[in-house]
């Protein structure tokens, strides 16, 4: 074994090799800065490109650029509040609302370290247990699936902060938006209104781009002012330093964070979207400072920074175990396996072992070199925020646009950014959580189709399986324990507001007369 590890790592670091990996590191450092094209868009892209590669060649070929697309695209999340991909949402919570304090080479800081931490521990998994993922992967069935998908709604009322009722209006509203479309099951358009864009649904890039980057556009537009308003200071090496010295503070949020996101992560069809809120809703739960979340918060970076690169590494184990991909973007690269001559299974772990190791030793070296690429960029990069509203505002509003008309060339994604934006500037405005929309928008059709099949495989018997009662209780437990922090923190805050007598509203009234 130790004989294959090292030939993977010295197929990787032949020249041409290497030359091929700064490639793709540099095409997926574009990419990921541009909102809304994402690593599977790139990947497809790139994949003719491989035909006359060696298997290995090819393979660091892709799998640095999309490992590369996954890290920068944290970058224009916290600069900016436009997520660069689906996957990079979370990071606009507490990133941009520091880069708009000054705190901006922090912020970047505290996310591209704890992504290379999440990376790391992603790639340790990947390689030790690619051997005995498939019987642990093959005892889930669609019933374990749609219990996942509960949990993760079940995190819902986390995420909504002090308004557990407005969050769940918004997942209403989201479940609503997800079951725009054709229906699975019956074949049969719901609420598409005789328009053939809406019959294959609402796409989720052009809502994600709207929801938080339009908005954020909007509003700077309307202030007239620059992305920060602090001084340019904090966004030198020094608040650099500070931000990789509070991830690695925060090395239990990283390893949680990273466990979530590579479990997450090799579950086939739920994919990075969904681990990165369970993800921040567990460390939000977990938090000394809860309130903080939303403005700010570091731990709550760390989480989103760890779980994104981390659910990567997991869904490269179900591709190479036996064909499945764990998202979108191993799917493509699912593709590029079958054109390379690389056969996922049991011969990428026997035969062609050192091929799946030299595939471990890419996600690594690619992950680390990526963040010191990005590190060493950040002054530059932060410096940006500092530019008067006015004239950021067109260019931000041009990667918006490609952003979402280049998911599927269809000038309908455009018209549903708008509207994403627009609802979400009236979700700033009334301080409406926007998180759980989004969370309900992907896990909705996750939600109707595993539900379908568990009944239509197992009748009513799925909910006795054991995986499903396991997660239920998961389910139940994290409920109660986010309506009794919800409670206490209410209760908290009227214990401490003083008591308002006839004496304290004259003085307030003469107050507001002044």
């Amino acid at each position: 074994m130790i004989d294959v590890i090292m030939s993977g790592l010295g197929q990787v670091l032949q020249w041409e090799t290497l030359g091929l990996m700064v490639c793709g590191m540099l095409i997926g450092f574009v990419v990921g800065i541009l909102p809304g094209l994402g690593g599977a868009v790139a990947l497809a892209l790139l994949l003719p490109f491989t035909f006359a590669m060696e298997p290995v060649q090819g393979l660091v070929f892709l799998l640095s650029m999309w490992i590369v697309t996954t890290t920068a695209g944290d970058i224009t999340s916290v600069l900016f509040g436009i997520p660069g991909e689906a996957t990079s949402a979370a990071a606009v919570l507490d990133g941009y609302p520091m880069t708009k304090k000054g705190q901006g080479g922090r912020a970047l800081g505290t996310v591209l370290t704890s992504s290379a931490l999440g990376l790391i521990f992603g790639a340790i998994v990947l390689g030790v247990f690619i051997t005995v993922i498939r019987p642990l992967v093959l005892l889930l069935g669609p019933p374990e699936f749609f219990m996942l998908v509960l949990l993760g709604l079940a995190f819902v009322v986390t995420l909504a902060g002090k308004s557990p009722a407005k969050g769940m209006a918004m997942v209403s509203l989201g479940l609503l938006v997800s079951y725009v479309g054709s229906d699975p099951s019956a074949g049969v358009p719901r609420f598409t209104f005789d328009q053939m864009y809406l019959w294959s649904g609402i796409e989720l890039i052009p809502v994600v781009v709207g929801l938080f980057g339009g908005a954020e556009v909007l509003q700077l537009m309307l202030t007239r002012s620059s992305i920060a308003s602090g001084p340019l200071g904090d966004t030198k090496l020094t608040g650099t330093m500070r931000g990789v010295a509070d991830a690695l503070r925060h090395w239990p949020v990283v390893l949680r964070s990273s466990s979530i996101g590579v479990v997450i992560g090799m579950l086939p069809g739920l994919g990075g979207t969904v681990a990165q809120w369970i993800s921040y809703g567990q460390a939000r739960q977990s938090s000394k400072n809860p309130d903080q979340f939303g403005k700010g918060a570091v731990d709550g970076l760390v989480a989103a920074g760890a779980t994104n690169n981390a659910k990567d590494a997991g869904s490269l184990i179900p591709t190479i175990a036996f064909g499945i991909p764990g998202g979108a973007a191993t799917a493509v690269l699912l593709g590029g396996f079958l054109v390379l001559g690389v056969n996922p299974g049991q011969d990428m772990l026997t035969t062609q072992l050192d091929v799946t190791f030299s595939m471990v030793w890419t996600v690594v070296i690619a992950g680390i070199l990526g963040v010191i690429l990005a590190l060493a960029l950040v002054r530059p990069l932060a410096a940006l925020t500092k530019i008067s509203g006015p004239v950021l505002t067109p260019i931000l509003f041009m990667f918006l646009v490609i952003g979402a008309y280049t998911t599927n060339n269809s000038w309908g994604d455009l018209f549903v950014m708008i509207g994403a934006s627009v609802l979400g500037v009236v979700c700033l405005r009334w301080d409406w959580p926007r998180v759980p929309f989004l969370l309900a928008l992907v896990l909705g059709k996750l939600l109707e189709q595993y539900l379908n099949l568990s009944n239509t495989m197992f009748g009513s018997d799925w909910l006795t399986r054991p995986g499903v009662i396991i997660v239920g209780v998961i389910v139940v437990a994290t409920l109660f324990l986010s309506i009794r922090s919800v409670r206490r923190d209410h209760r908290a805050r009227i214990a401490n507001e003083p008591t308002e007598g006839p004496r304290t509203r004259v003085i307030q009234t003469i107050g507001r007369k002044k």
